[in-house]
This record gives structure tokens, C-alpha cells and sequence, in this order.
């Protein structure tokens, strides 16, 4: 099975989110829900966003760094990355997740 195919179909047959990383993207009126589909391996360097990210991993490990401080989540944990927070992501084995991009 692919990582894409970790999520359910109707889930799948969602747009695209066209980013530095694979999901499937659904559109909300104050929010954008991804399902983030990150190969072991994968490296997002330091960034911010202009919305509030809030995400469960659902499979494997997101290592999280912000202010110099990296944290390690796992199937089950949340995290938050709060608006214009500076953070990068590494995810050392394949990786899901389901983020919430909330604009304020």
C-alpha cells in the first residue's frame, strides 16, 4: 500500500494541496483541513504560516522545531503551531497527518 493509500478513498478524492508537501486538501470557509502524506525522509525547512496550525499525527513521527527547541510527535499527539511561528518539520519514516489551517 502507498502512503496515499493510508487514507480512505473518499478522503483521496479530495483536491490536491498544491505546497512543499503531499495532502489531500479540504476547503472549509474559516479553515483549510489537509491530509498530509510525508515520505520517511522528508524535510520542510524553516517557515511560517499566516494561520494557526493545529494537526494530530496519525501515522508515524513529525519532529517538530520552534524557537530552537525540536519535538518529537507520534500516531496519537498533537501539536500547534501558532500564526507567523517560525518552524520547521522532518519526518524520519512515513509519516500522516491531518492538520487544520485556521485563518484568523
Amino acid at each position: 500500500m502507498s502512503l496515499a493509500e493510508y487514507f480512505p478513498e473518499q478522503i483521496r478524492q479530495l483536491p490536491a494541496y498544491e505546497g512543499k508537501f503531499d495532502a489531500f486538501k479540504l476547503n472549509a470557509e474559516s479553515c483549510d483541513v489537509l491530509f498530509g502524506i510525508y515520505p520517511g525522509g522528508t524535510v520542510i525547512e524553516p517557515h511560517s504560516h499566516d494561520t494557526d496550525n493545529v494537526g494530530v499525527i496519525t501515522k508515524g513521527v513529525l519532529l517538530l522545531t520552534m524557537d530552537g527547541e525540536t519535538q518529537r510527535f507520534e500516531a496519537g499527539e498533537w501539536y500547534f503551531v501558532p500564526a507567523g511561528k517560525e518552524h520547521a518539520a522532518e519526518f524520519p519514516e512515513d509519516t500522516a497527518d491531518i492538520e487544520r489551517w485556521i485563518r484568523r
